[in-house]
């Protein structure tokens, strides 16, 4: 046992708007202030609201999922400032657990079915830091866009949720704040990777002071992305996590984007969770017969 309990830095209320609550956050933007301060290799907790930031209930209505307002969701835990971190640093981090909230033992899929995620492994993606060159990149890609669809999300003022930054910081989050839908290589963004679960480390390159470490959207369950709009049941959780900071770790790893080093803990889709059924010399009349297992196809149980 541990000498003290591992320290629990941001507590979320899933009964209170997630807008109201001022240790989370829906946009990028390097000003949008520490929502508290971790210690170069700590372990804390870390509670995060769903997805849409409690916009789907636990009734048997699919209006709410019909009516998800798009701007009013990835609402993260943090920013959190750890200690030490520098720009040219490497922040270590280590899942060492995820499990669902025990206030919300349910979890929305997409046809409003919803049922409690037990002991399941879940995964999660994180949030890092801002760089201002992303507004300008995915600004080009929207001017040359010739497609009838949308191809990136520019900064849009509706609903933005900066923790507790001041009303003139606010402002500016809206009018310079990156989206937080796509992930991007210099900090690793919206990482659904199924493998990304319990006993995984992520290398993330720090760009920032403090790192501006951010998590939240955990997911009960997760497939190869989401190109299909949602590849995952979704779910507010508590995630365990340590952190280290490995000083001028992005010179001496040659790296710009994150590194994501899976843990043993792996989806099981596959042969592993096949019913299995034992072959007997033994025929639908109970008769015993020699080296003859194809018997047992026919065998009445």
């Amino acid at each position: 046992m541990g000498r003290s309990e591992i320290r629990n830095i941001c507590k979320v209320s899933l009964d209170e708007p997630a807008e109201s609550q001022p240790k989370l956050h829906n946009r990028w933007h390097p000003d949008i202030p520490f929502a508290d301060t971790i210690k170069n290799g700590e372990t804390v907790k870390i509670e995060c609201v769903d997805w849409t930031g409690g916009q789907i209930k636990n009734d048997d209505s699919a209006d709410d999922v019909k009516n998800v307002d798009l701007t009013r969701i990835h609402y993260l835990s943090g920013p959190f400032e750890i200690e030490t971190a520098e720009p040219g640093d490497v922040l270590v981090v280590e899942i060492m657990d995820v499990q669902p909230h025990q206030e919300h033992p349910w979890v929305p899929v997409s046809n409003e079915q919803v049922f409690s995620p037990k002991k399941m492994e879940a995964v999660f993606w994180m949030r890092f830091t801002h760089r201002p060159t992303w507004n300008k990149r995915e600004g080009e890609l929207i001017a040359a866009n010739k497609l009838d669809r949308i191809v990136a999300q520019p900064p849009n003022p509706r609903n933005v949720h900066a923790g507790s930054a001041p009303e003139d910081v606010k402002k500016k989050v809206a009018r310079e704040g990156a989206r937080t839908i796509p992930g991007r290589p210099e900090h690793g963004g919206n990482c659904d990777i199924k493998n990304l679960s319990r006993g995984s480390k992520v290398y993330l390159p720090v760009h920032v002071k403090g790192a501006k470490f951010s998590v939240g959207d955990l997911h009960f369950s997760q497939g190869d992305g989401e190109i299909s709009f949602c590849g995952a049941i979704e779910m507010s959780g508590i995630i365990t996590i340590n952190f280290k900071v490995m000083k001028n770790g992005m010179a001496d790893l040659g790296m710009k984007s994150p590194l994501y080093l899976p843990g043993p803990v792996e989806p099981h889709y596959g042969p592993g969770r096949y019913l299995t059924f034992e072959g007997f010399s033994v025929d639908h009349h109970g008769k015993q017969v020699r080296r003859t297992s194809r018997l047992s196809e026919d065998f009445k149980y």
